[in-house]
């Protein structure tokens, strides 16, 4: 299980990724370019200390990390998908794709994923932070592995 995070805007909401991605040994790959300065100062302001402890792999950019080995799907978390969080069935090596916080992603990396999934929401509201989704993402891919290796 991995979590990807495509060409953040916002430092805050990286630095919470990172912190997920330290507290639940979920390795985080970052797709640049980010829509702030990324380096070492930065990801210590937004991640505190959390940043030596995650596992991370920064990519130039979105061509380097289609490229990269990978031993499961691409899961896009995307507000324009047909299947619901709580229907999907993740699998062993997913990655979980989160989209920018200003535009999600690009058609060419829409189509890229293997498998799209949304958060169902009620009302008017356009979409949760993406790092809030993240975490419920994530929480509910290692419920469902920590299920199925407990049986």
């Amino acid at each position: 299980m991995r979590l990807a995070a495509y060409q953040p805007d916002i430092a805050p909401n990286l630095g919470a990724m990172i912190r997920l991605s330290a507290c639940f040994g979920v390795p985080l790959d970052i797709i640049e370019p980010c829509g702030f300065p990324l380096s070492i100062k930065a990801l210590k302001r937004s991640a505190m200390d959390y940043a030596d402890i995650a596992d991370l792999t920064r990519h130039n950019s979105w061509q380097d990390f289609a490229a990269a080995p990978r031993s499961g799907r691409i899961v896009l978390m995307t507000t324009r998908a047909e299947q619901s969080l709580w229907e999907f069935s993740f699998q062993q090596g997913d990655t979980i794709l989160m989209g920018r916080e200003s535009a999600g992603v690009p058609e060419e990396v829409h189509s890229f994923a293997q498998a799209r999934v949304k958060l169902p929401m009620t009302g008017q509201a356009r979409s949760l932070n993406v790092a809030m989704s993240a975490g419920m993402a994530v929480s509910e891919a290692l419920r469902q592995m920590n299920k199925r290796n407990a049986q």
